[in-house]
């Protein structure tokens, strides 16, 4: 396993840092690994890291939900539901953002929210890195996706390119994000949900938040540090809106990983929890999806 280092901050390029939390990747490898925080603008990353080359095999597991579509177990269809709720409100989203045109999905997984998208109207495209779920996502399209997006994605081209829950798995965060903004249209949008590392139910687990997901998360942002970060990429933030239905699910694996067994009640109470705290602060959910326009 090779692992890198990094010295400079992805967003601020500041070189001071301090260990945050260390955490045990708790669906995979058991291995543990450190966070570190950015003392000047406080963002908080896995560090060190396997690199892009290596990190395969933490997601070469059915336990890693977002590239399996077994049903087996509570978790797994839980999780089903939890998913074919957020598709149909992910879609309601985008068409409201723009006249179904091209869109991109960056990350595709097993190609649910793209196959709604098609179904809707939208001419979609798909990156997914993953070779068994990008495999169901061009049988669900009927059509091949991108392998090479850095090179093949050209410039102006979409009207909507989204992330959902990507972004903190990329390790050429810049240069990926510079593509993906010329490859959106003037006046186009960007889409991009990520957990949030400052919710109530972050802080109540700790260590034992799942959305933590380390080594697959390499950022673990917070409404400041996704603005700021946008802000670098000349993106304008149009708005803030929450994932609701994370913060349940979220809730019952961190319950898991806590106590070691599935603990329903305390997990939705947890989850409504968060939730009200979300709403009281500023929209700072368990998961938030930043809506970003090109200028």
């Amino acid at each position: 396993m090779s692992y890198e280092r990094l010295d400079h901050c992805p967003i601020c390029s500041k070189t001071e840092f301090k260990n945050f939390l260390v955490v045990q990747d708790k669906s995979v490898s058991q291995e543990s690994f450190v966070i570190v925080q950015c003392t000047n603008c406080q963002l908080k990353f896995t560090n060190p890291r396997p690199n892009e080359e290596s990190i395969g095999p933490y997601y070469a597991s059915e336990a890693y939900i977002s590239h399996s579509d077994t049903s087996k177990g509570l978790l797994n269809k839980t999780y089903r539901l939890v998913r074919s709720m957020a598709v149909k409100n992910k879609v309601e989203l985008v068409n409201r953002l723009s006249g179904k045109g091209e869109i991109l999905d960056y990350g595709s997984g097993v190609g649910y929210f793209l196959q709604a998208c098609q179904k809707e109207g939208w001419k979609v495209e798909g990156f997914e890195p993953n070779e068994a779920a990008r495999k169901q996502t061009e049988e669900k399209l009927g059509k091949a996706l991108f392998q090479e997006p850095l090179q093949e994605l050209g410039e102006e081209r979409f009207d909507v390119v989204s992330m959902w829950h990507v972004l903190e798995h990329v390790h050429t965060l810049n240069e990926t994000l510079k593509t993906l903004v010329n490859a959106t249209k003037t006046g186009g949008h960007l889409v991009i949900a990520v957990p949030n590392a400052d919710s109530y139910d972050a802080k109540k687990y700790g260590a034992d938040w799942a959305a933590y997901d380390v080594p697959r998360h390499l950022y673990h942002f917070n409404k400041a540090s996704m603005q700021r970060l946008l802000k670098k990429h000349r993106l304008q933030l149009k708005e803030v809106l929450p994932m609701k239905w994370d913060a349940y699910y979220v809730s019952i694996l961190s319950e898991k990983y806590k106590h070691g067994q599935t603990k329903m009640l305390d997990s939705f109470y947890t989850g409504f929890r968060s939730n009200l705290h979300g709403a009281q602060n500023g929209n700072s959910y368990s998961s938030q999806i930043f809506i970003a326009e090109k200028k």
